[in-house]
């Protein structure tokens, strides 16, 4: 068929590059049809290549946050404390939240005129001016601005933060002058920059690390294998005739490959434009408070490459694998005979290789090195591909048994018994990506204990406590807390440090009606006028009914009544319990003129969505610099928080694209069909009986597939959960939301490709080339 003699010298090579050429050029010509296929085949493959650049460009994502992170880092560097000069800068953080969106603040004053300016800054806002993120203008303008607007103290919004001040393009963040700024309640530097104490990873976490990559990148790999076979019963007539005009069996392997393989470079170039386009929408895409700049999302070099030869390698391969299954003669093809009964031992190899590789190691704690992350990844991948080896063998022994139902069901079930390799090749996808994340989050479910620990607040006693430091004017500022609509009670107090004359040994005082030192203390009966004593542990000398105390100055001295109680200790909602005095307002007389701070334990009414947003709004009306911490039952790591967040994200994206690639597969094989499906309108089948049938050619792969990935997804959440030591417990919650998420993408796809199958069953649909 080349014109080469492939006796003559260097006549094999050139006979070979001849068939690869003819490959090439059968992916790129046919006429409309032979364009479609290839046009599919490419849009597949692209959406895979574009999911694989992703995954490639997220450790430099993640860098690129990081470096200007630490490039505008500002609070809590070590070293001797500096002095005022030329060159000082005072920083307090303001930080809040506005509608669980993190706020990043902080509150600015040179103390010369060589003072650092914060990366993305052109020069420092003056006193009553506010430099903001474009996300928080935004904000500001929009009909949620009036209720955050009283943080910025009522300064002046005089530009935006540029990107090198910024983590991401959707961060809320500020820069608020301020010359009224002590140095006692900020920190001095003379220059931006740093970085903070870095968190280690420990091993529970490196495990989630190393599964989560595996999770999600292995599913975009097998959808990939699927996409190259693409128009899979064409290209084998092709080959039937290719055969007729003389190739012979190893020239119809090589054509298959190339076309494959050129098929796949189509895909490589519409990944690259489909990666290209989509980063662009990077600016308007905030996952869990983490946004990214286009530019941020580069892949890595070497990620790069190996995605540009595995593609086209993997594409040749599929198709060299799938011609071992299919005898191609001149005559025809025998895929369109009854297939074989498929082996069901050789596909339990990688799920059972997958599970020792898992077991031997007996607890990640201590055994943990590159070569166990090694073993475990490799375990991971060999269990989760047993779902791809183990699906079409359960969908054949399930379709083998159906027999009659009503016309759609005959139609959907016939069809998967004469070829349900198609159908279990586009489910094969889903069911990893499902049965990956079904045992990550096993993992997750089992480990969460050990990340998660009580906190020690009550919110059942206060949801939220609001801490001023030093106002101007305290009883009327927590007055103010109090009167915030949505505020339901608010138990102030004021506190100080107390010191008796015998000795420096310090004790709290605080300071407050009998409601609110109830909080602190069982006081049982009680008056203005009364003071309490309360110990967490043993009483602190010189503290006795009738002594003199010290109120930190020296100067400021109070005699204790000698009718002072001392009366049981009670933690109050943060967990703290309360060591020393408590005294109300009539006991005490003037308060003391040094430092002090306020503090309003708030109940909020549950029924008001904005209660909290208007409280943080008031406190920071008060004081700039207070704060408003909300109380919660449980702490948890946030490293361990980060993780679970970025299986998250990535787990919808991957479930997503997948869904997209299959409806890209669902496509294909319709327009395949389109003149056997236009036949059957044409005489007189309703089209909602074709509608159903394709639904119940999804349906039933899909239903074995779920079961499937439930049953491998259990399986390596066990095994995930020895490694680590905990006890396996299936979370049938977790097993349950997997196979939902995983059933109502298909569902979508399904549905979505009906507009294209009611469009190819029109009579036109029976022309042919």
């Amino acid at each position: 068929m080349t014109g080469v003699d492939a006796r003559r010298p260097g006549g094999r090579l050139r006979a070979g590059l001849g068939d690869v050429a003819m490959g090439a050029r059968m992916a790129v010509t046919g006429g409309r049809a032979g364009w479609t296929r290839t046009v599919l085949t490419a849009l597949g493959v692209g959406i895979g290549v574009a999911m694989l650049l992703l995954a490639a460009a997220v450790p430099g994502a993640i860098d690129a946050r990081g470096a200007r992170g630490e490039a505008r880092f500002d609070l809590g560097r070590p070293g001797p404390e500096l002095a005022a000069g030329p060159d000082t800068m005072l920083v307090a953080a303001v930080d809040t939240v506005f509608r669980d969106r993190p706020v990043r603040g902080r509150l600015l004053h040179p103390e010369g005129p060589d003072a650092p300016v914060p990366p993305g800054l052109t020069a420092l806002p003056r006193d009553g001016e506010v430099m903001v993120s474009p996300a928080l203008r935004e904000l500001l303008d929009s009909p949620d601005g009036a209720l955050f607007a009283p943080r910025l103290g009522g300064a002046r919004v005089i530009g935006t933060i540029g990107p090198q001040g910024l983590t991401g393009p959707r961060e809320l963040a500020f820069y608020l002058g301020r010359d009224a700024l002590s140095a006692d309640r900020a920190t001095r530097l003379d220059h931006f920059g740093g970085s903070g104490p870095v968190d280690e990873f420990g091993p529970v976490l490196w495990l989630l690390v190393v599964v989560v990559g595996v999770v999600l990148l292995l599913p975009i790999v097998v959808f990939l294998g699927a996409a190259v076979r693409f128009g899979g019963e064409q290209r084998d007539r092709r080959l039937a005739a290719v055969r007729l005009l003389g190739a012979d069996a190893g020239m119809v392997r090589r054509i298959a490959a190339a076309e494959a393989g050129t098929a796949a470079l189509l895909g490589l170039a519409v990944g690259g434009v489909f990666f290209l386009a989509g980063r662009q929408l990077a600016l308007l895409v905030s996952l869990y408070d983490i946004s990214v700049y286009p530019d941020d999302l580069r892949p890595v070099p070497w990620l790069v490459a190996v995605v540009a030869l595995a593609v086209p390698l993997l594409a040749a391969g599929m198709a060299l694998l799938a011609l071992r299954r299919v005898v191609v003669t001149p005559l025809g093809v025998s895929r369109q005979a009854t297939p074989a009964r498929r082996r069901l031992w050789w596909r339990l190899l990688l799920p059972a290789a997958g599970l020792a590789l898992l077991q031997p190691v007996a607890d990640v704690r201590t055994t943990r090195s590159d070569a166990t992350d090694g073993q475990i990844a490799t375990g991971a991948v060999l269990l989760l591909i047993g779902t791809v080896t183990l699906l079409p063998w359960l969908v054949d022994l399930l379709v083998r048994r159906l027999r009659g139902g009503p016309p759609p069901w005959q139609l959907a079930v016939r069809r998967l018994q004469l070829d349900s390799t198609a159908s279990a090749r586009l489910v094969s996808g889903v069911a990893v990506a499902v049965a990956g994340t079904i045992g990550l989050q096993m993992l997750v479910a089992g480990v969460q204990d050990e990340f998660r620990q009580p906190s020690g607040q009550d919110p059942t006693r206060a949801q939220a406590v609001v801490l001023l430091d030093s106002p101007s004017a305290p009883w009327q500022a927590l007055a103010q807390i109090a009167a915030v609509p949505g505020v339901t009670r608010s138990a102030g107090t004021l506190s100080f440090a107390a010191f008796p004359a015998s000795s420096r040994a310090a004790v709290d005082v605080r300071v407050g009606d009998c409601s609110a030192l109830a909080e602190y203390a069982d006081v049982g009966t009680c008056a203005d006028g009364d003071v309490f004593l309360t110990w967490r542990d043993d009483p602190v000398p010189g503290f006795t009914p009738g002594a003199r105390v010290d109120f930190g100055e020296g100067t400021e001295t109070w005699q204790m009544p000698t009718g002072t109680r001392t009366v049981p200790v009670r933690a109050d909602p943060v967990g703290a319990p309360h060591n020393g005095l408590l005294i109300t307002p009539g006991a005490l007389g003037p308060l003391p003129a040094h430092r002090l701070t306020a503090t309003a334990l708030v109940r909020l009414d549950p029924t008001d969505g904005d209660a909290l947003e208007r409280l943080r709004s008031g406190a920071a009306g008060i004081d700039l610099t207070g704060s408003v911490l909300t109380l919660d039952a449980t702490r948890e790591s946030r490293q361990f928080a980060n993780v679970r967040r970025g299986l998250l994200i990535g787990a919808v994206v991957t479930l997503l694209l997948i869904g997209l690639s299959m409806l890209v597969g669902v496509l294909e094989q319709l327009r395949e069909r389109r003149r056997l499906l236009a036949t059957l309108v044409a005489v007189g089948t309703p089209r909602g009986t074709l509608g159903w049938s394709v639904l119940g050619q999804t349906g039933v792969p899909v239903l074995a597939g779920l079961v499937l990935a439930a049953g491998i997804g259990i399986a390596m959440g066990a095994a995930l959960l020895r490694l680590v030591g905990a006890p396996v417990v299936v979370s049938w919650p977790v097993v349950g939301l997997g196979v939902g998420l995983g059933a109502a993408v298909v569902l979508l796809v399904t549905g979505a490709s009906l507009p294209v199958l009611w469009r190819l069953t029109r009579p036109d649909g029976l022309r042919a080339e």
